[in-house]
């Protein structure tokens, strides 16, 4: 209650507009991200939202320096209303709660849009010359290469496979030292990079009057536009069938505008690439950091990853140890 009084004063200090009898304060629940996110309601028909963050992680520093980029090149995101550093506050457009997660259970020619109103704005942010970023790119994270592919690979052999589902060390050493594995990775470090949003799955995109906007996007940085693809079309909290992702892999190569012969190959590695990455952050989040609910997303993500690595010359060894890890559940 302290905290929220703060807020809702600091709120009034830049935005006097506000009426005190007629403001209101409510926690957002938000992910997995060190921020809070609030929704200060005005009457009943004005809102915003009200982000706090700490400086412990550099890249909340960069949120609002990433947004005002994004709206300069008319990437569909919340635009930025006021910053305080000093406080670690900053109060962005209010877009609604309705995210593409929360259209799961709907048709999908209703949930068909929104997916192609999202990929045309990731191919959008794809398209922008990283030349663009010289007055910031400096404070931009780690860009995709080898070593950050490598280290996601090594991210999920620690927190999944022996944390989550305590695969015997003799196991975990053959399967994690395939050849194969180490090759993707430097593969994929040597496709030239665009920007990309980094964690583009449904719950960063809110849709609003069936337009999609990007959030979370202070993880920007150089990379493969397949990933960010990947990211979408295989994302653990919604189940898209073969077919789905198809028509969807299909309609991003046209907004690209450009013939990769390389494109195929790139999306499987990403897939991947970023399947790993994500369990082996719900195996940290839940056991690490003990947040039990990421535990839930595995199973779905094994799968996918199971899907995707069978496919895979090289790593025939690997698959079978994700089936093995599928049957025995956790």
């Amino acid at each position: 209650m302290i905290l929220s009084d703060t807020l809702l004063r600091q709120t009034r200090l830049h935005f006097p507009s506000f009426e005190e009898e007629k403001v209101k304060i409510a926690p957002i629940e938000k992910g997995g991200s060190g921020r809070k996110f609030y929704r200060i309601q005005v009457g009943r028909e004005q809102s915003i939202v009200l982000v706090k963050y700490t400086r412990e992680q550099a890249e909340n520093q960069r949120y609002v320096e990433i947004a005002d980029f994004l709206d300069e090149h008319q990437v569909c995101a919340p635009k930025i209303h006021f910053h305080d550093p000093e406080e670690g506050l900053i109060w962005i457009e209010d877009l609604g709660e309705r995210d593409l997660w929360s259209h799961r259970e709907e048709s999908w020619p209703m949930r068909r849009v929104f997916y192609q109103s999202a990929l045309e704005e990731a191919a959008k942010l794809h398209r922008i010359p990283l030349a663009a970023t010289d007055r910031f790119q400096s404070h931009l994270p780690a860009q995709f290469d080898t070593a950050l592919y490598l280290w996601e690979q090594h991210y999920f052999f620690v927190h999944c496979l022996d944390r989550h589902f305590g695969l015997d060390d003799r196991k975990l050493h053959e399967v994690s030292r395939l050849p194969r594995l180490e090759e993707i990775g430097r593969r994929l470090g040597d496709f030239p990079r665009v920007l990309v949003h980094r964690d583009f799955q449904s719950q960063n995109i809110i849709v609003r009057a069936r337009q999609a906007y990007l959030i979370d996007f202070q993880g920007m940085r150089p990379g493969l536009a397949e990933y960010d693809l990947a990211s979408l079309l295989y994302d653990p909290y919604v189940e898209l069938r073969a077919s789905e992702r198809v028509e969807l892999r299909d309609f991003y190569e046209q907004q690209a505008a450009a013939h990769d012969p390389d494109f195929a190959e790139k999306f499987q590695f990403c897939a991947m690439q970023r399947l790993m990455q994500a369990l082996g952050a719900y195996g940290y989040l839940g056991h690490t950091q003990g947040n039990k609910t990421f535990l839930a997303h595995i199973p779905v993500a094994l799968e996918s990853l199971g899907q995707v690595v069978g496919e895979i010359a090289g790593l025939e060894s690997l698959h079978a140890t994700l089936l093995e890890c599928a049957a025995a559940g956790a």
